[in-house]
């Protein structure tokens, strides 16, 4: 069999057949992963984002056409460094193609060749003995071919020895690889791609790619897997861009002095980035000034590391963003967090993690249009518990009140999508929100910590739901009035009046007016009266002070509660943004559990 020209259908079939083979070595990919760090989500990454461009690309005949589909789903879909390096390698391959319908075996050699310094160039430390060695060497080769040889099979098959030479070299290039003894990882998928194409090639038989097995069909979950050692930085981030004139090289500067394992694809229209970092709140807010952010995504590689091998307990914990707990608590007893989206000016943040309280009233100050929050993706919450299923046999998950966002739901249905053989999940509409949240997180921690089971902790919690109680003492309408929760006409009474609520939760988990004062002082001392009130009917257990930029006043309600109880709080913290949105800049909380 020849093949003396491709097409666009052809091309199509070719990454078809390529898909197949990567998604059905993926795990093996996943195990040699060692470079840049031994995150084994090499194979899961190659995977979704060649998924991604098949279930996204319309074929045409036209070469061209098809290419420029491939190249914009790959931007969309990368998942990882060896996603956006393959990303952006066939990026350079649809710029390079021109206007062709079809293409030669020379012609296209050529056109490969030039679309190698792509991939090399969204690196910002290019590292031989990795994929782009291999890439580069297949490039190479075929090119060569094409000029002796019109036959598309013939150059494949010879060129794929090449590229397996490259593969087998790559240990020579980079010692971690030697020390490991495996070759690289993303080298390695890419060989398996061209290797699926050989195997469509030799039986003859496109037919037979256009049904896709199971696994194709499936979204390919991806998610961090480390090594014991520590990791440089905390959070593996990655992001999309899209607007007019895009400054990949600019962006990429920037991203190289907040972290390490920088890679920039796309082109002036977008961008896909990844990076690691400790401060992925610092990124995303400078970046909407180069366009549209339509994606983040940032994976807790500390987290992970510590379900996989610092494991302390034999039940998850999972809450989402809302909890307000603090950090040094959440790592202390692993309790994982899943972030809940704030979108500002259509770009969807994530809460807590890139977006921070003090970054939101910053933005707050120009954006035309009042950010709006959403729960968690369902898939989102699929890949968490896909990691977790994994390490624990139990997972117990705490939602923010199902009265004031789809959370809960979103938790449910995921956790019903994620039923296994001997594992258990069990899911909690805690009917609070905010501190009150966070304290019900941490009793269950420490529960958890104490060696009590599933059903022990559950029970625990639901019967704390009726004794934990917050109150918020709200600073100023302005926020309640510019996020549609308050009407302009009461907004504009309540500041003439001087008006400070006092806002809390019902019995069902519903926002409510608790009461009102007419000053700061004032609506202080009527929460302190309704905290003695709660102490004189049922002891307090524990309690904690959270706020809205305003450590000061916490730190005189902190002062007051423990005159009042005769204990310190349990925490004070700020609160999440999507508490702030509401609640307000100055507003300052006090939820506490009854015994």
């Amino acid at each position: 069999m020849k093949i003396r020209y491709i097409n666009g259908t052809r091309i199509y079939y070719a990454f078809l057949a390529g898909a197949r083979e990567v998604t059905q070595q993926r795990r093996h990919l996943n195990e040699i992963n060692v470079f840049p760090v031994a995150d084994g989500d090499t194979g899961s990454n190659m995977a979704s984002t060649l998924n991604h461009i098949l279930q996204t690309v319309k074929p045409t005949t036209s070469i061209y056409e098809t290419l420029q589909s491939i190249a914009d789903a790959s931007l969309a879909g990368a998942r990882g460094n060896s996603g956006i390096i393959l990303a952006q390698f066939l990026s350079g391959v649809a710029a390079e193609v021109h206007q062709h319908q079809v293409m030669t075996a020379e012609r296209f050699g050529q056109t490969l060749v030039n679309s190698v310094p792509y991939a090399y160039g969204s690196m910002a430390q290019p590292v031989e003995g990795t994929m782009l060695t291999v890439i580069r060497a297949w490039a190479e080769a075929f090119h060569e071919a094409g000029k002796a040889s019109n036959d598309f099979v013939e150059i494949l098959n010879s060129s794929l020895e090449k590229a397996r030479d490259a593969l087998m070299k790559t240990p020579e290039k980079l010692e971690v690889l030697k020390k490991a003894k495996v070759v690289d990882s993303g080298g390695q998928g890419f060989v398996h791609f061209l290797e699926g194409i050989g195997k469509m090639i030799q039986s003859g038989n496109y037919k037979q790619f256009l049904s896709r097995p199971a696994e194709m069909t499936e979204n390919v979950i991806s998610y961090e897997v480390l090594s014991p050692e520590k990791t440089t930085y905390r959070y593996c981030t990655e992001g999309m861009l899209s607007g007019e004139h895009i400054p990949l090289e600019e962006i990429k500067e920037m991203l190289k002095q907040l972290g390490d394992s920088v890679i920039v694809a796309g082109n002036q229209f977008r961008c896909r980035f990844h990076f690691h970092t400790d401060y992925p709140e610092n990124v995303f807010v400078k970046l909407m000034k180069y366009g549209q952010l339509t994606e983040q995504k940032v994976d807790d590689m500390v987290r992970q590391q510590d379900a996989l091998f610092h494991r302390k307990a034999g039940v998850a914990l999972v809450t989402d963003s809302i909890a307000d707990l603090p950090r040094s608590f959440q790592d202390n007893y692993q309790v994982f967090q899943i972030p809940l989206q704030v979108m500002v000016e259509g770009s969807p943040f994530l809460d807590q993690v890139t977006l921070t309280t003090s970054t939101l009233f910053q933005v707050l100050e120009d954006v035309t249009e009042y950010p709006t929050s959403s729960q968690p993706t369902v898939k989102k919450v699929q890949e968490t518990l896909e990691f977790l299923l994994q390490q624990y046999d139990d997972v117990l998950m705490l939602a923010v009140s199902a009265q004031n966002s789809g959370t809960w739901q979103t938790f449910r249905q995921a956790a019903a999508d994620m039923q296994r053989p001997g594992k258990r999940i069990h899911v909690i509409d805690t009917r609070k929100n905010s501190g009150a949240e966070g304290l019900l997180v941490m009793m269950a921690a420490e529960a958890i910590a104490a060696g009590k089971s599933l059903e022990e902790v559950s029970q625990l919690v639901e019967s704390l739901i009726p004794k934990t109680h917050i109150y918020v003492s709200v600073a100023t309408f302005e926020y309640m009035v510019r996020g549609g929760r308050v009407s302009p006409m009461k907004g504009r009474l309540a500041r003439w009046m001087n008006l400070k609520p006092i806002v809390s939760l019902d019995e069902a988990g519903k926002g409510v007016a608790f009461g009102k004062a007419f000053s700061r002082a004032a609506n202080t001392r009527k929460i302190m009266e309704i905290v003695k009130g709660h102490h004189a009917e049922s002891l307090v257990e524990r309690y904690c002070v959270v706020h809205a930029e305003a450590p000061e006043k916490a730190e005189e309600y902190a002062e007051k509660l423990t005159q009042i109880l005769g204990m310190p709080p349990a925490y004070i913290t700020e609160i999440s943004p999507i508490v702030a949105l509401n609640a307000g800049q100055g507003a300052v909380a006090v939820a506490l559990v009854q015994k």
